[in-house]
């Protein structure tokens, strides 16, 4: 295992095949700057290159989880140009938004399921983060806002895509057209998040559980899990079924399985294989 490179915008550790990822600008509320945006995919890769991890935490620190987009993002003139052609003006405004939206969907295109635990305000473009999560849990006092509306512009970079699938789409458009704050309660009964916990203490912990008993499985099959419902999602049943039987054609060997009834039969737990690392063509 490499050894992990230092990011401005969050802390990364692995122990155990869980890699956690926490961000730690609590002095700025953890706002996503245009380094965040840049480091967040090159974070993903990395773990999935040069680690043994098979799932990811993401966390943060301080008051609240993120206050989102820091607006930086979109006054800086040489990535956005507030003056010259309009329609050249609106081209490299569309490829920056579409970057933004790559950087968030690097965490469902990553092989690793993500886990994300949320204290306090998840606004804006944190939504839009956590909503590219596999899952999310959080404290009992967070809470969650699509506050782009309340800034007089429509959020671009995932929450409206996303959040459809994952609650009710009425309620969806309510939050939206409203912009106001759903609590952790809500969200936990509209099963936006899985569970709700006292404290961030418990929040960590709690979530560390659940990420031990995803890395106790075998990695191919939990890759396979969300590759799987990731192309259920976007595709039909039909479709969806169709593409199950061609990667279980292609992936499915027996190794893992024998090596959990062996592991069963002598009452151990089975340890598997890790992934073979995502390399580029002419990397060693």
């Amino acid at each position: 295992m490499s050894e992990l490179s230092t990011y401005e915008s969050f802390s990364v550790s692995v122990e155990n095949k869980i890699a956690h990822v926490q961000f730690s600008r609590p002095e700025a509320l953890n706002t996503m700057t245009k380094a965040f945006w840049l480091e967040l995919p090159k974070c993903m890769q990395e773990i999935e290159s040069n680690t043994d991890a098979r799932v990811i935490v993401v966390s943060s620190t301080g008051k609240h989880f993120s206050a989102g987009m820091d607006l930086g993002v979109f006054t800086d003139p040489k990535a956005v140009p507030m003056s010259g052609d309009p329609g050249r003006m609106a081209e490299n405004l569309r490829r920056v938004v579409l970057q933004l939206q790559d950087t968030l969907t690097s965490l469902e295109n990553i092989r690793l399921p993500i886990l994300a635990a949320i204290h306090g305000g998840c606004i804006g473009g944190a939504l839009d983060l956590v909503c590219a999560a596999d899952s999310r849990y959080c404290t009992e006092d967070a809470y969650f806002t699509i506050k782009e509306t309340e800034l007089g512009m429509t959020a671009d970079v995932g929450t409206l895509q996303r959040l459809p699938k994952l609650m009710p789409e009425g309620v969806v458009r309510e939050l939206a057209y409203t912009g106001r704050k759903f609590s952790a309660q809500e969200a936990k009964g509209l099963g936006f998040v899985n569970a709700l916990f006292a404290d961030q203490d418990a929040l960590i912990a709690g979530v560390m559980e659940i990420a031990v008993q995803i890395a106790a499985n075998s990695p191919l099959a939990v890759t396979g899990c969300k590759e799987m419902l990731n192309y259920s999602r976007d595709h039909s049943v039909a479709d969806s079924l169709k593409y199950m039987a061609t990667w279980q054609a292609g992936m499915f060997r027996p190794t893992d399985m024998m090596k959990t009834f062996q592991a069963k039969a002598q009452k151990q737990a089975p340890k598997y294989d890790d992934l073979f690392a995502v390399k580029g063509l002419f990397e060693q």
